[in-house]
């Protein structure tokens, strides 16, 4: 049985992600140390499963524990979740954004090197090609500078990644999310931020819920169908599994480079005004909205192109929208 270390593996992706490779027969450590998620998850992904994944709550900045960590638990590869994530946060504490996105990065990069650790998938986004020159958007787009601190994060971690791989035995793999969404179909495990919500779904869910009083729409004067952004919105479910098939490829020694990169999406893009109609759609709850200016940093449409993904992962998105938004009502009703 290959072990697998998951960072970050009670957070949102996190969790999904550590529940499918249980499925798919992988032991699973789990290091989180609780700042955005919760320790009740860690039951949840037992009870989904049956299996108690390994847990160690470690702060991945803690140099000296991340490296006693390594030294004591040899794994047959790394899936790299743990990182802050909030955009607008990230612009108001770009210090702390550095020092924990890359600081636990290099930390643990170290570790690997010196424990001949090879196998590295690296939780990347979307944001790094800014708004796109040309949609859908490629694995080949060019790299547009950052809009926040968060998202140089991500382009800064990648350099690094790539520039690991050239001076060690180090094989990994950036894959570019899009936007999850959704929940498990249990209802048990879903995304649950703490305090306001800085991603659209979680928004609606709880104001359809009557947790928030009303959804504002960033912009609704955006060259697109109906004037409001697009954004390409990928199940977390299927956005889980991808880590798996990516995994395997390492783990096979099937890639074709030291480092390589993937876009994770579903090929398609969605208006705000259409997933707030799909919510309403598939729950039969309305979600009261209105439009405001525009938000600061957004753009005005990203979508993946998800060819290279399928045809060289062999992976492709199964879940829909309506799919996704229904999963998330389910998780969002548990929560009362």
């Amino acid at each position: 049985m290959k072990k697998v270390l998951v960072t970050g593996g009670l957070g949102f992706i996190g969790s999904h992600t550590v529940v499918e490779l249980q499925n798919e027969g992988f032991e699973v450590i789990i290091i989180d140390n609780l700042s955005n998620s919760s320790i009740e998850v860690l039951d949840k992904i037992t009870s989904i499963t049956g299996i108690k994944p390994e847990y160690h709550n470690i702060d991945l900045k803690d140099k000296l524990a991340v490296k006693i960590f390594f030294e004591h638990h040899p794994v047959d590869g790394i899936i790299h979740f743990a990182a802050s994530k909030a955009v607008g946060e990230s612009v108001q504490m770009p210090l702390e954004y550095y020092e924990n996105n890359i600081g636990s990065l290099v930390y643990i990069l170290q570790e690997l090197k010196a424990n001949n650790l090879n196998n590295f998938i690296f939780s990347s986004s979307c944001t790094v090609y800014g708004q796109a020159d040309e949609l859908p958007i490629t694995e080949n787009a060019p790299i547009k500078p950052a809009e926040s601190p968060y998202g140089n994060t991500k382009q800064i971690g990648e350099e690094i990644i790539k520039d690991a791989t050239k001076v060690s035995n180090l094989k990994a793999i950036a894959l570019r999310y899009f936007n999850p969404i959704g929940a498990h179909e249990s209802a048990k495990i879903g995304e649950l931020p703490i305090g306001v919500p800085q991603n659209l779904i979680p928004f609606v869910v709880q104001t359809a819920a009557g947790i928030r009083e009303e959804l504002s729409v960033f912009g609704s004067d955006y060259d697109t169908p109906d004037g409001t952004a697009v954004r390409d919105y990928i199940h977390v479910v299927d956005l889980a599994k991808a880590h798996i098939v990516a995994l395997r490829r390492l783990i096979e020694n099937n890639n074709k480079a030291q480092f390589e990169i993937f876009n994770l999406g579903t090929g398609k893009g969605n208006s705000v005004l259409e997933v707030i109609q799909s919510f309403e759609k598939v729950t039969g709850k309305k979600v009261n909205y209105k439009l405001v200016d525009r938000r600061a940093g957004d753009i005005t449409a990203a979508y993946a192109d998800t060819n290279y993904a399928n045809d060289e992962l062999g992976w492709k998105t199964e879940l829909s929208l309506d799919d996704a938004l229904l999963s998330a009502w389910k998780w969002q009703e548990t929560l009362k």
